[in-house]
């Protein structure tokens, strides 16, 4: 019977490291949306539970990557802090938006990666945190995963008349 092993997949120090942020921003955003779903009902309530599995896929993607080219993917905190209170559907969707800002920024750095598999992972993973933080939101961004006023566009107020 023939032995087959894992090919590896080799990566640049700082490939792994930005597929390690971009593990940590999923690890956050899977925890993160228990809370918007928490909070939620009806269509909002099954929009952030498809969003929830859409963030376990990818961080199993990034967790196989890492385990393919002989790394040790990071692993979840026991708990995250929510970066603002949420005690209603209009604060929960915001946190969804906030979710997938972090997501985009983080996916952001894999797009200037060596690797074409990894740069397009980056690519296809920062327009799906884009299209779900602007279902959320209500409203496409110029730039997802850039913060406001980085690229000297104004800095507009986000609605939350999105899903909810």
């Amino acid at each position: 019977m023939a032995r087959t092993t894992a090919r590896r997949q080799p990566l640049t120090a700082a490939e792994a490291a930005v597929l390690q942020a971009a593990l940590a921003a999923e690890h956050a955003a899977v925890y993160g949306y228990g809370i918007v779903g928490a909070h939620l009902t009806g269509a909002a309530f099954t929009a952030a539970r498809a969003d929830w599995v859409a963030h376990q896929v990818a961080r199993d993607t990034l967790e196989s990557m890492l385990r393919s080219a002989g790394l040790a993917p990071v692993a979840a905190a026991v708990a995250y802090r929510p970066p603002q209170p949420v005690h209603g559907s209009a604060t929960a969707i915001s946190l969804a938006v906030t979710l997938e800002n972090r997501v985009a920024a983080a996916y952001l750095d894999l797009v200037a990666a060596v690797s074409p598999g990894v740069r397009k992972l980056g690519a296809r993973e920062v327009v799906a945190a884009a299209i779900r933080a602007a279902s959320w939101r209500g409203r496409t961004v110029a730039f997802p995963g850039f913060p406001p006023g980085m690229l000297g566009l104004p800095k507009s107020a986000g609605s939350t008349s999105g899903r909810g």
